[in-house]
């Protein structure tokens, strides 16, 4: 195969410098895409100068031979994409039984990319279910640390290193401690010495080697790191109860950290999230004042932490008092998004009188207030889209004239913008149906007959919710995808003869076309609750039982809105040519119009309520 290669790098159909690479990923038959991933070479012709690869999704996908070193690289039998091709069975068995040589595969395969990320990326789901692998991952890593070779990273982006000499456990992490630079790196291996402590061959050994350094570095901190001290104490005492040590008396505590005065906001952000609760409880020992501070912070950090405020202060029967507070904060719109996310979002029994209009309203407050600066991403809003009964839960209850201000106030606000603030407005009218004429005016106005394309959309909230999140679905992944497919095609050289290219640019089009169709019409659609339909005229909600004058047929029609349409059912939309017949008849009136180019005559024999719980469905 090299002799023909280089044939074909000799009349200068291929570049001289590809022929190793050609050859590799013809004798191994694997490669990946830099775009598309793993590939398996099927076949390779060198007098047509092309080579087929099966991707996913792509089988027999024909690149030629000049262009392939470009877009692929090789990769061996061994790999662990490879692996995962030909030999699955063995590769789960060996996932099973051998968790650290699983990984000595991936380590073989990327090298200096073999992360703990990459190692779940390449396991899961195909070789583990993800639901099993935090499991599986917990006991490679016992396995690797026993095997002696791997020395596991502190850092996430790190790799994981094999190396061909076994270093003793206690004789790795001492050097680890050693040659880590910083504080914050020899918290990291202080951490994995405590883990490991049972299997150390010489404890005293190892308290001599960490413990003074530990101290010494955290009284340097105290006062200029208080959050990375006050972490360092706390993995200290962890490593000596892990040890069976004794602390120094002299040795720096918490309180040291304490009595510089830092800011509990500072600190407690600063530091891990699983250990939070514990600089938490660590404050209020040292803090007499411990309560007021907790209360001040709430408003000012993430909602995670506010759980935590909250649930020290139950613990110590404060939480009479953060009620109090929380009011107060709603009352006064003052309360911060991340604060009533958390309220929203956990729902604490003790505080779920709180959830009413006012706290939707001091939402809203919260939400311009943080997304004023260009429309900055909030947590908040995104929650109150996303969670199918908390507007039920904050409405459900309220006097009517009091959800008609609140509702009053989202249409004002710009917290929500088009779609976004529609779909608030439709989970009310779930909620309370009443408000539906508060929302669209009083006057129930009969949609004109033009046509499609025209004037206004008579929808459902539902189906008005499907297309806004249809569209967002166009726009965030069918088109960003459909471009890539176009540069990814633009690669394969002469756009004359790119086929591929050619049928991307038509779909661009198509997609396109499609989105600003999309957008016209969700501008154009008014949301609307059936229940409100008055069924003494055939009119978009109602239900119309006809006779077909030509047969004596008779059928039931729901007559509902412009995307709602479902002939299987019944189901017609008052923008067909039927639908725009009916509509406004009453009954006993006669009806005629064209359906494939035959005259259709009814008569209305009946009018009725479409069921507003089928049409909120």
């Amino acid at each position: 195969m090299k002799e023909e290669f280089e044939k074909l790098a000799a009349t200068g159909k291929i570049l001289p410098g590809d022929v190793e690479t050609l050859v590799q990923m013809a004798t191994e038959g694997f490669c990946m895409h830099k775009s598309w991933g793993f590939g398996r070479i099927k076949t390779v012709d060198v007098v047509l100068g092309k080579m087929a690869v099966d991707f996913n999704n792509r089988q027999g996908h024909s690149i030629d031979l000049a262009f392939a070193p470009k877009i692929l690289t090789p990769i061996s039998k061994e790999h662990i994409e490879a692996r995962k091709a030909t030999d699955m069975t063995g590769l789960k068995q060996m996932a099973a039984l051998q968790h650290h040589e699983v990984i000595k595969v991936i380590i073989d395969s990327y090298g200096i990319y073999a992360t703990t990320a990459k190692v779940q990326e390449a396991l899961v789901p195909e070789v583990i279910d993800k639901d099993d692998y935090k499991k599986w991952w917990e006991t490679a890593r016992r396995e690797m640390k026993k095997d002696g070779h791997f020395k596991l990273p502190t850092k996430k982006t790190d790799a994981i290193e094999y190396q061909s000499q076994e270093i003793p456990l206690q004789e790795r992490l001492q050097q680890d401690f050693s040659s880590a630079r910083g504080l914050k790196a020899r918290l990291a291996v202080a951490v994995e010495i405590a883990k490991n402590a049972s299997d150390l061959d010489d404890v005293a050994a190892m308290v001599e080697g960490t413990f003074g350094k530990l101290n010494e570095e955290i009284t340097t901190h105290a006062k200029t790191q208080a959050p990375l001290a006050l972490e360092a104490v706390m993995a200290r005492d962890d490593l000596a109860k892990a040890l069976g040590a004794e602390i120094d008396e002299g040795a720096p505590t918490e309180a040291t950290v304490w009595e510089a005065n830092p800011s509990l906001k500072e600190v407690v952000t600063a530091v891990p999230a699983a250990r939070q609760r514990r600089v938490l409880e660590s404050f209020q020992k040292y803090n007499e004042e411990w309560a007021t501070s907790l209360l001040v912070m709430a408003n000012h950090v993430p909602a995670r932490l506010v759980g935590e405020c909250a649930s020290l202060l139950a613990a110590h029967d404060h939480s009479e008092v953060f009620k109090e507070e929380l009011t107060h904060l709603i009352n006064h719109h003052a309360a911060a998004a991340d604060l009533l996310l958390w309220l929203a979002k956990e729902r604490p029994e003790a505080y779920l009188d709180l959830l009413s209009t006012e706290a939707f309203g001091a939402m809203l407050s919260a939400i311009e207030r943080e997304t004023s600066d260009e429309k900055r991403a909030c947590k908040l809003r995104d929650y109150i889209l996303a969670d199918t009964d908390l507007i039920e839960t904050l409405t459900g209850s309220a006097d009517i004239e009091v959800v008609q201000d609140i509702t009053r106030a989202i249409q004002l606000s710009t917290c929500f913008e088009g779609m976004d603030k529609r779909s608030v407005l439709g989970k009310i009218v779930k909620t309370r149906p009443e408000i539906q004429d508060f929302i669209t005016g009083s006057e129930k106005e009969k949609p004109e007959k033009k046509a499609e394309g025209e004037g206004t959309l008579m929808v459902s909230w539902a189906s008005l919710e499907r297309r806004a999140a249809e569209l967002e679905d166009l726009k965030q992944r069918r088109i960003p995808a459909n471009s890539k497919e176009i540069e990814i095609a633009r690669e394969y050289g002469d756009l004359r003869e790119n086929h591929e290219f050619k049928a991307a640019k038509e779909q661009q089009k198509v997609l396109t076309a499609l989105q600003a169709e999309w957008e016209r019409d969700l501008d154009r659609a008014r949301g609307m609750n059936y229940s409100e339909a008055d069924p003494a005229a055939a009119n978009v909600g109602t239900c119309v039982t006809v006779t077909h004058l030509g047969s004596g047929v008779r059928e039931e029609f729901a007559l509902l809105g412009a995307w709602d349409g479902d002939p299987d059912k019944n189901i017609i939309s008052y923008l067909t040519p039927m639908g725009q017949a009916i509509l406004g008849s009453t009954a006993g009136a006669e009806i005629e119009f064209e359906l494939g180019g035959e005259t259709r005559r009814l008569r209305v024999e009946g009018i009725t309520l479409y069921a507003a719980e089928q049409a909120t469905a």
